[in-house]
C-alpha cells in the first residue's frame, strides 16, 4: 500500500513519529514522507534535518513559505502552496496520504488534492480552538478526507456531524501519546548540560498568536514579555519559540528582547524534537502558554498547565489545566498558584493504548475495501 505522510512543521512531525516508526518496518506499506511548510525554513530549525536524521529516505520536499508572517504573507503562501502541490499530485498517486491537524499550509496541501481524487486520512479533526483561525482549516481538512482519526469521541461526533458519515470517523486517541507509558526521559544531568540549563527548578513556556485576534497580538505579546520578565525572577525559563503564525514575529521579537535584556534567566530553543521536549516537560515544574501540547500531553506527565488567552479555548481538558486572561498580571498570578501544587495526578482525557497500531488495523481494513 503507497502512503504519503505530509508533515508542514516540527510539531505534526513528533506527534506523526509512533505512526511512521511501524509504517516504516510494515512490508504491508510503502511509505514516503512529504515534507513542507517551516521543515524547510532556517529561521524554524530547518527541521527537515531531523527527518533525515531518523532514516528515512523517501522525503519529497515542496518550498512554499514566504518570509514574512502579516496576512497577505500567509494568504500568498497559501495559494502557492496550492499551485505547487498542483503539479506534486498530478505525478505522485498514492493509495492513501495522511494529513494532520489544522495548520494553513496542510489546509493548501489538502485542498490541492481534491481535483485529483486524493484519498486523505485526517488526524486530530473534530476539535476546535476558537482563538485561531486553523478552527477554520482543520474543517476544510476534515471535509477534503475520506478516514478520520480523532482524539476523543466528542470530536468523533463532531467530524460525523461535518461530513454525514459514521463508517469512516475512528476515536482513537491522541498519536502522541501513543508511547507514553514507555517515555523514558534524558538523565537530568546530561540534559540539562546538553542544553546548559542551571541545577534548578524550570518553567516550560510556549506562546503563539491569537490569530482570530490579530489586532490585539501587539497586547499580548508585550504582556507576555511583561510576565515572564517578572516570573524570571522567580524561575529559570525555558521557551519554544512560536510557530509560523500570522504575526509570529511580533511573539518572536518580544521574546529576542527578554534574552537579550536577561541572559542569564531565559533559554530559547527553536527545535527541541520530540524527545528533547518531552524530557523538557519531564522535569519542568509547570507548562505556560497557549499550544495545544499543554491541552494534549502535559496531563501524562503529572504537570499542571497555565493557558492563557483564548487560544486553544474550545478544546476539552483534563484537570490540569488552569485558564487565564491574556493579561500580564492575570499571567503572572496564575503562574504563582500552579507552581504551589504537587504533581498532577488526575486522568488525561486524551489518552487511549495502541493508538498507532490500532490506526494501522483500520487503514489495512480500508485498503481491502478500495
Amino acid at each position: 500500500m503507497r502512503i504519503g505522510i505530509l508533515t508542514s512543521s516540527r510539531a505534526d512531525y513528533g506527534i506523526y513519529l509512533p505512526l511512521l516508526q511501524k509504517m516504516k518496518i510494515d512490508s504491508f506499506f510503502e511509505m514516503e514522507i512529504i515534507a513542507f511548510g517551516t521543515h524547510l525554513s532556517k529561521s524554524h530549525g530547518f527541521t527537515l534535518n531531523d527527518m533525515e536524521k531518523d532514516g528515512y529516505t523517501c522525503i519529497h520536499t515542496i518550498s512554499s513559505m514566504i518570509s514574512n508572517d502579516d496576512e497577505q504573507a500567509i494568504a500568498s503562501s497559501y495559494g502557492l502552496t496550492v499551485l505547487k502541490f498542483a503539479n506534486f499530485w498530478e505525478s505522485h498517486p498514492y493509495d492513501l496520504v495522511f494529513c494532520l491537524g489544522d495548520r494553513f499550509e496542510m489546509s493548501a496541501a489538502v485542498q490541492s488534492g481534491i481535483p485529483f481524487g486524493i484519498k486523505f486520512a485526517h488526524i486530530h479533526g473534530g476539535e476546535t480552538t476558537l482563538g485561531a483561525i486553523d478552527n477554520v482549516y482543520r474543517h476544510q481538512i476534515t471535509l477534503a478526507s475520506k478516514l478520520h482519526f480523532t482524539a476523543t469521541d466528542v470530536f468523533r461526533k463532531k467530524v460525523i456531524n461535518l461530513t454525514d458519515s459514521v463508517e469512516d470517523v475512528f476515536d482513537v486517541g491522541s498519536l502522541s501519546l501513543n508511547d507514553i507509558k514507555s517515555f523514558v526521559p534524558i538523565e537530568k544531568l546530561i540534559f540539562f548540560e546538553k542544553f546548559n540549563i542551571p541545577n534548578e527548578d524550570f518553567i516550560l513556556v510556549t506562546f503563539h498568536p491569537e490569530t482570530m485576534s490579530v489586532q490585539e497580538n501587539v497586547k499580548y505579546a508585550q504582556a507576555m514579555k511583561n510576565a515572564l520578565a517578572t516570573i524570571s525572577k522567580e524561575i529559570f525559563v525555558i521557551i519554544t519559540m512560536p510557530n509560523a503564525d500570522t504575526q509570529g514575529s511580533v511573539y518572536r521579537e518580544a521574546i529576542e528582547k527578554l534574552k537579550k535584556k536577561y541572559p542569564n534567566r531565559f533559554l530559547l530553543i527553536e527545535n527541541f524534537g520530540k524527545i528533547n521536549y518531552f524530557s523538557a516537560m519531564h522535569y519542568a515544574k509547570i507548562l505556560l502558554g497557549n499550544t495545544s501540547s499543554g491541552i494534549l500531553e502535559a496531563a501524562s506527565f503529572g504537570k499542571y498547565v497555565v493557558n492563557a488567552g483564548d487560544r486553544q479555548k474550545g478544546r476539552i481538558q483534563s484537570g490540569n489545566v488552569l485558564n487565564c486572561e491574556f493579561e500580564e498580571r492575570a499571567i503572572i498570578s496564575v503562574v504563582d498558584k500552579a507552581m504551589k501544587f504537587e504533581k498532577y495526578n488526575g486522568k488525561n482525557v486524551y489518552f487511549k493504548e495502541r493508538v498507532a497500531d490500532n490506526i494501522i488495523k483500520i487503514v489495512k481494513e480500508f485498503y481491502e475495501s478500495i
